[in-house]
């Protein structure tokens, strides 16, 4: 029976797979551009921090904009690395572990790389200071890190005064999950405080008191993962700011086994200091609820994406409501989905001011709980806001701690904006998303959101979402996937400066910064940057360049033209369109082959995204190519596996994007006979060079060609019949496949009798054995030789 039930199941989740295009718009699974690292690099868009021979495997990184540094806490190591190129003018404090601790961990049954010193925590203590905390060779260690006052001379060294046990501040594993945030220069982190990681816990600790969950309280904690942490105010009032937890945990059932994975949302209260009688340095205010990030499916039943990978707190000019972004993986083990999904802060306070859960026993479901809820409400802060009745939390009544404690469970849960992910990929085989930021962009016709991705092979994908109120569906719109280091890595950290435009992604492999646009890529005409659909990019009139808001560009607007929503290039161009004449302006090339050989016509447009079409223009008409046994239309041009003397004539690329048409090439394709090239190649056994030279041009280039070179995109004329360079070219674009042959002849055409005894004097006996000729002497009588490509 549980196995037929476990075959049904699944098969509820294959339909809920195959559904998921119905539930959510269609969108490309090809970037506009994909950019490799060697291209980045050559258009220095990217530098990339590799430690100088350390090993760095970064573990978190801090960015300081005030002392304009990007701090990097790795392995046995803290890097405080320069803003403005982090691979020049860096500072390095070594912290690893020593011998003994070294000895001392492998003799609990540990394997030697795993007791080195992990830089797990790394916070802004204070103006001057850093906290940093190291996994220790698991014996956690915390220390104090200055770099003085914002302005003056940068400064990074260890307070030696500082060093303290990191027990209860960092787990002891290098591999375990860690969330922390510093507020008022407390410390709240969410982590495995034990050696064996069964006790997992939400801590504050500051100078006097250490204030954390219950232990062995699966209602409050059960398996969590902790994903990330934010200090979020409610009010002007900050006595009632909240502090908010992000992670998943387990889902037991009545006989505790566990169910599956669900991501919570967890709040306590900044001021929390536990009760006086019970609750003793336990928080008084902890809640959690779940947040749900789910494909809406038939019949109700939605395909959910329960496990967080990781979150990004997007503040804004109101602190008081940033946009939550979660990076959501699905817990199959048969298929592996992701999705992204946003949250706003109206909805999460409505979910914790919602009815509370309960249950009477845990093989019971959820339902509200419709009892008395105790005066003040559980949950809520000792401020004024709430009346100002208590100073502190331990001055709440017995009975609201006892509530508390034992409803800790919000029964509404938190559901995304649109009530949807604004991102979905669901495509088999696809690489794993790891890390997300997040930007808001103001462009001409609204703001828009760039989701910066990193992926577990060293690729940032960066994505725009459209939401569409008339249809109320969202357009994906993959912009880039820029390669940042050349060796392939999980992406562990991604640091997003909207001040200065630059991405710091970290990695085992290194620390690159990534700048967020470069316009002039996408090329100078309009349609290009309009079709582009970059928030970041517009035309000015003369190139694709940054947009700035009004009041920020000083230089004219009024050329400007961006279309993010539509990419409407038609029309926001001045309504270009194809037509004969820019038919005719295409750029020209001139292919040579032969009769039944492979060709490939290649022509690759500048945008993965564009529709590629192909025309055949012959007597003064247009016919449109459609792919068949023999003609196969590539990502790379149009191939033609058996060239056919009929398929000669002027081809036509055209490229279709958003409904703009745009004309690449235009290729002239002349096809020879075969038999007369055998014969020309005949002939030339017996004939001299000159008439076989001319010979050979006669029968293999028409009178009526064209002066250009089939090789290059803007080509000289054809060099004269006897030139090496012609002859070279032309073997390497019909693919005469008998090289011996090709050599032969090229040098009874090129070479002379003198120059082809002095090369086979290249080798001269002496004593009876052989003797190279001194290298200036054998270069200076050597015959030119001639390689073919292939």
């Amino acid at each position: 029976m549980a196995g037929w039930i476990r075959s049904l199941n699944l098969l509820v989740m294959l339909l809920c797979f195959i559904l998921l295009g119905m539930a959510h718009t269609a969108h490309s699974i090809y970037p506009r551009i994909r950019l490799s690292h060697k291209e980045l690099w050559q258009m220095n868009r990217t530098w990339v921090f590799q430690g100088h021979g350390v090993p760095l495997q970064p573990q978190t990184m801090l960015l300081d904009e005030g002392h304009q540094r990007l701090y990097v806490g790795a392995k046995n190591a803290l890097f405080s690395l320069n803003l403005d190129r982090v691979s020049a003018h860096y500072r390095q404090i070594t912290w690893g572990s020593t011998e003994f601790q070294i000895e001392e961990c492998i003799m609990k049954g540990r394997e030697k790389p795993e007791c080195a010193n992990y830089i797990k925590v790394l916070q802004q203590y204070n103006q001057t200071h850093l906290l940093v905390c190291g996994t220790g060779a698991f014996n956690p260690i915390c220390a104090l890190v200055r770099v003085g006052h914002k302005g003056q001379e940068t400064m990074f060294a260890f307070d030696e005064e500082s060093v303290m046990s990191g027990k209860g501040r960092c787990p002891y594993d290098p591999n375990s999950s860690c969330m922390s945030t510093i507020c008022r220069g407390e410390l709240y982190i969410g982590l495995y405080t034990d050696y064996w990681e069964n006790d997992g816990a939400l801590c504050r600790l500051n100078n006097n008191t250490y204030t954390r969950t219950e232990r062995n309280d699966r209602q409050q904690l059960n398996e969590p993962k902790f994903v990330g942490s934010a200090v979020i105010p409610d009010n002007d009032d900050r006595h009632d700011d909240k502090v908010y937890f992000f992670f998943t945990e387990r889902e037991t059932d009545g006989e505790g086994v566990n169910r599956g994975v669900l991501t919570r949302i967890g709040r306590v209260c900044a001021n929390d200091q536990g009760g006086q009688r019970m609750l003793v340095n336990r928080w008084s205010s902890f809640l959690k609820t779940r947040l749900i990030c789910s494909v809406p499916g038939p019949n109700g039943i939605d395909t959910h994406f329960d496990d967080l990978e990781d979150v990004f707190v997007l503040t804004k000019k109101d602190e008081k409501n940033p946009e939550i972004f979660g990076l959501f993986s699905t817990t199959s083990t048969v298929f592996k989905g992701y999705a992204v999904c946003m949250y706003h802060m109206e909805d999460i306070r409505a979910g914790f001011n919602g009815p509370f859960a309960y249950r009477e026993r845990l093989e019971h479901h959820w339902t509200p709980y419709e009892g008395r809820v105790p005066y003040p409400r559980p949950g809520s802060c000792a401020s004024k806001v709430n009346g100002g009745g208590f100073s502190s939390s331990k001055e709440f009544p017995d009975e609201v701690l006892r509530f508390v404690r034992s409803h800790p469970v919000m029964y509404r849960p938190v559901l995304p904006r649109h009530h949807r992910p604004i991102l979905l990929q669901t495509e088999p085989g696809r690489r794993k998303l790891t890390q997300i930021a997040v930007d808001r962009v103001q462009a001409q016709d609204g703001h828009y959101h760039v989701l910066y991705i990193g992926t577990d092979d060293s690729v940032v994908l960066k994505v725009i979402t459209i939401y569409n109120k008339d249809t109320d569906t969202i357009e994906e719109v993959l912009l880039e996937e820029l390669q940042i280091f050349k060796v392939p890595a999980p992406i562990r950290e991604i640091i997003i400066s909207p001040k200065r435009q630059q991405l710091y992604v970290g990695s085992e492999v290194g620390v690159a910064q990534v700048r967020l646009h470069q316009c002039d890529l996408y090329g100078s005409a309009c349609a290009d940057c309009c079709l582009a659909r970059d928030p970041y990019c517009a035309w000015d009139g003369l190139t694709c360049s940054r947009y700035y808001p009004a009041g920020v560009y000083t230089k004219s607007r009024r050329f400007r033209r961006q279309d993010v929503r539509h990419g409407n290039a038609v029309q926001l161009c001045n309504g270009l369109s194809i037509d004969d004449e820019q038919w005719q302006r295409a750029e020209e090339r001139l292919i040579y082959s032969i009769e039944s050989n492979t060709t490939l016509l290649e022509c690759v447009p500048r945008s993965l995204q564009a529709k590629v079409l192909w025309f055949l223009e012959k007597e003064g008409e247009k016919h449109e190519v459609q792919s068949d046994e023999r003609v196969i239309m590539t990502s790379h041009g149009l191939l033609f596996l058996h060239v056919r003397s009929s398929d000669a004539g002027v081809y036509v690329c055209q490229t279709v994007e958003h409904g703009y048409v745009h004309t690449l090439l235009r290729i002239n394709l002349h096809v020879l006979q075969a038999e007369r090239l055998e014969s020309a190649m005949r002939k030339a056994n017996g004939e001299e060079q000159d008439g076989v030279s001319a010979q050979c041009h006669s029968i293999l280039v028409p009178a009526s060609a064209p002066s250009v070179s089939p090789r290059s995109l803007q080509p000289p004329s054809i060099p004269a019949p006897n030139s090496r360079l012609w002859y070279k070219e032309f073997l390497q674009l019909i693919g005469y496949g008998d090289a011996q042959k090709v050599e032969e002849y090229c040098e009874r055409v090129w070479c002379s009798d003198k120059k082809r005894k002095k090369t086979k004097r290249k080798y001269v006996s002496v004593g009876g054995e052989k003797r190279g000729k001194g290298r200036g002497e054998e270069n200076s009588h050597r015959a030119p030789r001639h390689t073919f490509d292939t």
